[in-house]
């Protein structure tokens, strides 16, 4: 039997356990990536690993999320992300460079290659045939101190898009569809395998597009293979030795193999509040719209731009519209610059922003009051523009073209004009000077700390008898923006005391003071939840601040990959209804009782938990390895890493 893509880079690079889906396994990784959003944490905790240098073949340090200066706060953590990268042989990719996922597809991704980052849309880098997997900044420092990452081997699912997208359709609108068909739940320990005949045509960029996007889908990653197409893009960024052909085998076999008519697409949109929410344009008939923001690490590369500017050449933003870009590179911004396409999209209206993340995490151009925003970036989540009553519309650089010309909702095929052809540079010019290389003649760098630069808190060992309120009871699709909001409020990330005093504002703004003053009476906290807990981001930060708040466990009836990972990491039990009905028959401030805890997570992970308020009791289940065990029974896998 063949072998498909995920099979042949994991067997590459398997450390520990078998190539069978469903069984853990630890593979060697090549290389990873912070960003300064989660960087500082996973550096702290390398620190504290006392290794003397990192032992990837490449780690990566970029600045691109908090790039925006107000107070000391994200100033100094820059500073000591960049004197970390000196001191243990990290390159460092300057604030102004661009978003990582877009220079890491420029500069530094090689198909074959395994890639973990301490970001959700690692996944990006997919389509450049590399198995790239989103992780908590723990798992990152782990790997980069030389240790394996851990996952449950995956499922894979063949994805064969076949036919010819029509004009004015694009790779945001196969992502969609994507999410049309698989939606945000139920694909964890999946991974999305994309083949077929529409596959040879599509660029590196339309296809980081898809592979980005479908993290929203939960999969552990996406991936493309790497062919005439990978091999153009490498020669075009000047690294074409970096190329390596690798396809499925004819005989390969999938868990399941969806096949998709590139052809039969639409214009389509995701409507609010969540991903795959999927409509198509014409439905939406012409809602009034408010801003239009095209960028983030999705759909902010030369040629969505370029397609944009194409459209909008000669012609002014709508009146009622707030127009923003922000470009994904420096390299995308260069080139736009050089070819006269930035003077097309600066006389078009386009207020150009910095290379970076920016309105996609909340942090700059929350719209207006109950605005309407199209967005080309990934997560519409309720309140994730920072502005709690908008309604953010995910859509296609087409779509959002046409909603700057027209003012409201547009399907880009009624634009009366010829839809753009882009020509794709054979090669760009190539400026690594806002990239800085680790010095080895550099002896003794001294790391700077500044006093937003907080402790690195510990959870204890694991009780052996939990007995905690529910602090929290919340409902399905709770993501990591609800536990632990982004914005403005993510300066604070280094300092977990204070950056807790924020976690789940945006759902019950009294609960870090209600959590905080049951862990100050020796009490435990545990949080409530229905399906698909811990959806989005990978900040470790979800986990990291409810358990110094003293949340001991989570009760879920179902968690995402990356979410859970982090919970075990911090020593926070994942617990899943065994009966889901029993969810609900628990009230917050309910006490909740488990008893022989040690034992039990030793053995099955079946627990009998008691309502002592209710005087009833059901039944939790924690499915974990036995790595897994160690790390729970510990409080933690930087317990153990120290420890040894």
């Amino acid at each position: 039997m063949g072998k498909n893509l995920v099979e042949k880079i994991i067997a590459q690079h398997l450390i520990s356990g078998n190539l069978v889906p469903g069984e853990e396994i630890g593979i060697r990784i090549d290389q990873t990536l912070t960003q300064d959003a989660t960087g500082t944490m996973a550096y702290l905790q390398f620190e504290a690993m006392n290794v003397p240098k990192v032992k990837t073949e490449l780690s990566v340090s970029y600045i691109d999320h908090n790039t925006i200066q107000i107070g000391f706060e994200n100033a100094d953590d820059h500073l000591y992300l960049q004197s970390v990268a000196q001191k243990y042989d990290i390159v460092f990719s300057r604030a102004g460079n661009g978003i990582c996922h877009q220079v890491h597809l420029e500069r530094f991704g090689k198909p074959a290659k395994t890639l973990i980052g301490s970001d959700s849309h690692t996944p990006t880098c997919g389509a450049l045939a590399m198995l790239a997997i989103g992780a908590g900044g723990l798992d990152v420092a782990l790997a980069m101190a030389g240790k394996p990452f851990y996952l449950i081997c995956p499922k894979v699912i063949k994805i064969n898009l076949n036919g010819k997208l029509k004009p004015w359709v694009s790779a945001k609108d196969v992502i969609l569809k994507v999410l049309e068909i698989f939606t945000t739940k139920g694909n964890v320990n999946t991974v999305f395998e994309y083949g077929g005949k529409g596959v040879e045509s599509m660029t590196v960029p339309e296809r980081a597009t898809i592979t980005n996007m479908g993290a929203e889908c939960g999969v552990t990653t996406s991936i493309f293979p790497s062919d005439k197409m990978t091999r153009l893009f490498l020669r075009s960024q000047q690294r074409e030795s970096d190329f390596t052909e690798l396809k499925a085998d004819k005989d390969a076999s999938y868990a399941k193999i969806v096949n998709i008519d590139l052809s039969k697409i639409e214009p389509l949109t995701a409507k609010p509040h969540s991903p795959d929410n999927i409509s198509t344009v014409r439905k939406m008939k012409k809602i009034a719209v408010d801003q239009v923001c095209l960028g983030s690490c999705t759909n902010s590369s030369y040629k969505d731009l370029v397609t944009v500017a194409k459209i909008l050449k000669g012609k002014t933003a709508h009146p009622n519209i707030s127009f923003i870009i922000a470009p994904g590179s420096r390299q995308v911004l260069e080139e736009l610059a050089r070819k006269g396409y930035l003077t097309d999209l600066i006389s078009s209206g386009a207020r150009i922003m910095e290379n970076a993340c920016g309105f996609c995490i909340g942090n700059s151009q929350s719209p207006k009051s109950a605005a309407v925003s199209l967005r080309t970036s990934n997560r519409n989540f309720l309140g994730r523009s920072g502005t709690m009553d908008a309604n953010v519309y995910l859509v296609s650089p087409e779509t959002a073209a046409a909603a700057v010309i027209t003012g409201h909702f547009t399907d880009p095929r009624d634009l009366k004009t010829r839809y753009p052809k882009v020509e794709i540079s054979k090669k760009f010019s190539i400026d690594d000077s806002m990239i800085i290389r680790p010095d080895k003649k550099k002896k003794d760098v001294e790391v700077f700390r500044g006093p937003n630069i907080g402790i690195l808190p510990r959870s204890p060992e694991l009780f052996d008898t939990i007995q905690a309120q529910v602090t929290l009871k919340v409902g399905d699709k709770i993501t990591t923006d609800h536990i632990i909001p982004a914005g403005a409020r993510m300066k604070y990330r280094s300092n977990i005391p204070k950056y807790s005093e924020f976690v789940f504002e945006n759902v019950d703004a009294t609960f870090a003071r209600r959590a905080m003053s049951i862990r100050q009476d020796g009490k435990q906290n545990i949080i409530v939840a229905g399906m698909s807990y811990g959806q989005g981001s990978s900040r470790e930060h979800a986990a990291l601040c409810p358990m110094y708040l003293g949340v001991r466990a989570i009760i879920a009836k179902s968690f995402e990959r990356i979410h859970a990972a982090n919970l075990i990491n911090f020593g926070i039990l994942p617990l899943t209804f065994l009966v889901e009905r029993d969810y609900d028959n628990i009230d917050q401030g309910d006490e909740l009782e488990i008893s022989e805890t040690k034992i039990i997570i030793a053995g099955d992970g079946k627990f009998m938990m008691r309502n002592k308020t209710k005087g009833t009791a059901f039944y939790v289940t924690c499915v974990l390895s036995e790595r897994q065990k160690q790390i729970i029974l510990a409080g933690g896998a930087l317990n153990i890493s120290n420890a040894k």
